[in-house]
């Protein structure tokens, strides 16, 4: 009887043990504590067009690789429904200075899914191949001309095309053997609102578990809430194209949050997320990839990022956050900045001793 008892505590003892050194594991990145101040090459600005956000991923011959939205001043900085593109940028580091060298995607056409616009793009490198994750939309048959596509850029969302427009908004995929292209898009989007979201499938933000399956995190709006909130979603599949199931549990559900990038971490076998909510960017985490918390280091900045030069910079709107990781550490913070009438994206630099 005392061996079984002894052998019954032994076990309670060391389930909680390893639960507490898992808790304990998947919240000690502190990226706040990471952060070094901006340079100037630091800054990835375009005279003719409006930069945003960004994806970086390693390339052959020491090249870093940015793929990222951009579309035409003279659409003003709403033309972004209506004339992004995704453009492809190469550097000798993960934190610039980046030099444009094609664009990759614009909208495909009438007929498609994604006939106007290319936005928000991801890169990711799975089984051999370059997969380029992005969001697009369509009039929904309507026909259209140039013209037509210049007056929604600057119209309400009350208009009802550019309602349309917000509405149609899907996730999809491009696929290549080489970062050079050419890409493949598949003909439909990866997956349609359900669960946890409605209206839109947009932002999307994917990697591989321990378990082989492919997690995608995507926002749509909050169903049945008459206020403008926005939710995140978890949907899996066991293929970076699809088919893609939502799970019922939003991966946030209590924040109006946009823009989350994940990836998952092999050494301490946790997932990350980071995310925009307006006013600072924030870092959840998952063991599962379905049931996602608040990081112990949940903070990561407001908007206020220190210069090289001692200033700070202080925009109007610090969006689209993406984590760089090389071997397994985090690199860099790229962050979409919109001040006054400029935007472009900042790349931060990340140092462990910090």
């Amino acid at each position: 009887m005392n061996k079984i008892l002894i052998k019954f505590l032994l076990t309670v003892f060391l389930s909680c043990y390893i639960g507490a050194v898992s808790q304990e594991t998947q919240n000690n990145l502190d990226i706040n504590k990471m952060m070094n101040p901006l340079s100037k090459e630091g800054v990835f600005r375009d005279t003719v067009y409006y930069n945003w956000g960004g994806s970086i991923i390693k390339g052959e011959h020491g090249k870093y690789h940015l793929f990222y939205s951009r579309w035409k001043r003279a659409y003003t900085f709403n033309g972004w429904l209506t004339f992004s593109e995704i453009a492809h940028a190469v550097s000798n580091a993960p934190t610039g200075p980046w030099k444009y060298k094609e664009t990759v995607l614009k909208g495909r056409g009438k007929g498609h899914w994604d006939e106007i616009t290319a936005h928000n793009p991801k890169i990711k490198y799975f089984n051999g191949k370059y997969y380029l994750y992005y969001i697009a939309t369509n009039l929904g048959g309507k026909e259209y001309t140039h013209q037509d596509l210049i007056a929604l850029s600057t119209a309400s969302l009350k208009d009802e095309n550019r309602g349309l427009l917000r509405k149609n908004q899907r996730t999809g995929v491009a696929v290549s053997n080489s970062i050079n292209g050419p890409w493949k898009r598949m003909e439909t989007p990866l997956l349609e609102p359900s669960g946890p979201i409605a209206n839109i499938t947009v932002n999307p933000a994917i990697d591989q578990g321990k378990d082989g399956n492919y997690y995608l995190i995507v926002k749509g709006d909050k169903p049945n809430e008459k206020r403008f909130i926005r939710n995140q979603a978890i949907a899996i599949s066991k293929s970076p194209t699809g088919p893609f199931e939502i799970q019922p549990n939003p991966v946030i559900g209590n924040l109006d949050t946009e823009d989350v990038s994940m990836w998952y971490d092999d050494k301490e076998a946790v997932f990350y997320a980071v995310f925009h909510a307006h006013s600072y960017i924030g870092l959840m985490t998952s063991i599962d990839g379905l049931n996602w918390e608040k990081a112990e280091n949940y903070h990561i900045t407001h908007k206020e990022i220190k210069l090289k030069e001692g200033a700070f910079l202080i925009p109007n709107r610090m969006e689209r956050p993406f984590v760089y990781l090389e071997n397994n550490q985090p690199r860099v913070l790229s962050l979409a900045i919109k001040k006054g009438d400029d935007s472009y994206t900042i790349f931060i630099p990340l140092h462990k001793d910090n």
